[in-house]
């Protein structure tokens, strides 16, 4: 995999979060032979390092091991969008239908609990992740745009969610940030922006100076649950009381997961440290987390060093649900995430403001769009995966989750629909190939129709029914 090279500049290579995390990205050693712990982890990301974390928190004797296939944080945890905010896989009216307003709400609150409990861990571990509490602020670009925004005020009024977001005219978004085409916004405070790299880094050396031992470049190749669990390795095995599956996406690439989650790429581009005369004139001083209401989907950060984070959808599922480094980086849709940023930005190609860096990565997707975090038991195996692109926020959630149900601790948190929650396998192959690219091109083709003709998409189309969430 690394080879020769220099393993710090090899993984660095995946992402500028990875780059610039300020820690040694040299492996940690490999297991070799038999290990026995009460909790063994797949998956040193968010997922399974919060997991971890609040075990440990609990019951500080727990004897906890975490495996990781490359170096923790090498996943979605280490390549995302910075965005810590309260957004569910599952949209609030959606849930609302599914479960009930008073489980929509209890879900709602409890996303917007778990920004106060990261800054909470990063004050408390001294883990400087560049945690800026800036909120989060949608934008209508164009009046096809309007509609769905006004839909997620009517379902936060419905709700009795009042205090979550206000509605802000073009003006008043233009005092925030200068983005061309807006005409309104919604903002809610409830939302900070972080370094994800720093994060996921400052996870793993916390959670090792509370015993817990993480060995990397250790992929997990097969599992049994039951009386005596166990994790097999290439090199050796860990049997535990409890085994934790928290590899996200790459939970699909094990035979008996192979059709719960699909991998979808999701790919970001960055721009170079943008000059003091642009910012005056893009504004974005609070550093509001952004985004408009395309189905394709688009996410902005500005980053602590004054740069441009672009983010969104485009890159094709590829048959099989196939995981590989390669497909990180789609020229197509990169270069279309470049040409959005200038056009949402004229001043950055105005004054010649580069592109630095370009990355992706897969996230995890279940056939209803909605998470699980489950713990079994009889069969000794808990699982929490799902997040859709949604995870750096509803891991930390799964982490606290999963440690109540592995501890016995019932709690509100324990009485949320997602822990009785199964997974639908999804359709076999080939038929799972053609509905997947079905819904990307019908996005994709829904958009432009929008933008073209200036009028919303009806929500009544076969494409927008088969993805609703």
């Amino acid at each position: 995999m690394a080879g020769t090279l220099d393993p710090r500049r090899v993984y660095g290579q995946y992402s500028f979060w990875l780059e610039t995390c300020g820690d040694d990205l040299s492996p940690r050693p490999a297991l070799e032979g038999t290990y026995e712990a009460d909790v063994a982890i797949l998956g040193a990301g968010f997922t399974g390092l919060w997991t971890a974390y609040y075990l440990l928190e609990r019951e500080p004797g727990l004897k906890v091991v975490i495996l990781e296939q490359r170096i923790a944080g090498f996943g979605a945890s280490g390549r995302n969008g910075g965005w810590l905010y309260p957004g569910f896989p599952v949209s609030l009216g959606e849930l609302a239908e599914r479960y009930g307003e008073e489980t929509a709400r209890a879900i709602h609150y409890a996303m917007r609990a778990t920004v106060d409990e990261v800054e909470r861990v990063l004050q408390v571990e001294g883990i400087d992740a560049h945690f800026h509490r800036g909120g989060v602020l949608r934008l209508a670009r164009g009046a096809h745009q309007v509609p769905a925004l006004e839909e997620t005020a009517r379902t936060l009024e419905r709700l009795g969610i009042t205090d979550y977001a206000e509605w802000l005219s073009v003006e008043a978004v233009r005092q925030r940030v200068r983005v061309t085409k807006v005409v309104a916004g919604l903002y809610s405070a409830h939302g900070a922006v972080i370094h994800p790299g720093r994060l996921v880094r400052g996870l793993a050396r916390a959670l090792e100076r509370r015993g817990a031992v993480i060995f990397e470049e250790t992929p997990v190749v097969g599992f049994r649950g039951g009386s005596s669990p166990f994790f097999r390795t290439p090199r050796g095995e860990v049997r535990a009381r409890v085994l934790v599956l928290a590899g996200e996406a790459y939970l699909s690439q094990l035979a008996p997961l192979r059709r719960t989650l699909i991998p979808i790429y999701s790919l970001i581009v960055l721009t170079e440290p943008v000059p003091d005369e642009v910012w005056q004139e893009i504004g974005w001083e609070n550093r509001e987390l952004l985004s408009s209401q395309r189905l394709t989907v688009d996410y902005l950060q500005r980053t602590a060093d004054g740069r441009i984070m672009f983010g969104g959808r485009g890159a094709p599922y590829r048959f099989g649900s196939r995981i590989a480094d390669a497909y990180d980086r789609h020229g197509p849709t990169h270069e279309m995430l470049r040409q959005m940023c200038y056009e949402w930005f004229p001043a950055l190609r105005l004054h010649g403001v580069r592109f630095t860096h370009a990355w992706g990565g897969p996230l995890g997707v279940p056939r209803d769009w909605m998470p699980t975090m489950r713990y079994d038991p009889r069969s000794g195996i808990a699982l929490a995966c799902g997040y859709t692109g949604q995870g750096v926020a509803t891991a930390n959630l799964a982490g606290r989750i999963l440690a109540d149900l592995i501890t016995g601790q019932e709690s509100e948190l324990t009485r949320l629909p997602m822990t009785s929650h199964r997974l639908k396998d999804w359709e076999p192959e080939p038929l799972r190939w053609l509905g997947v690219r079905f819904v990307q091109l019908g996005y994709e083709r829904l958009d432009r129709i929008a933008e073209a003709t200036g009028k919303a998409p009806t929500g009544r189309s076969l494409v927008e029914r088969l993805a609703a969430h």
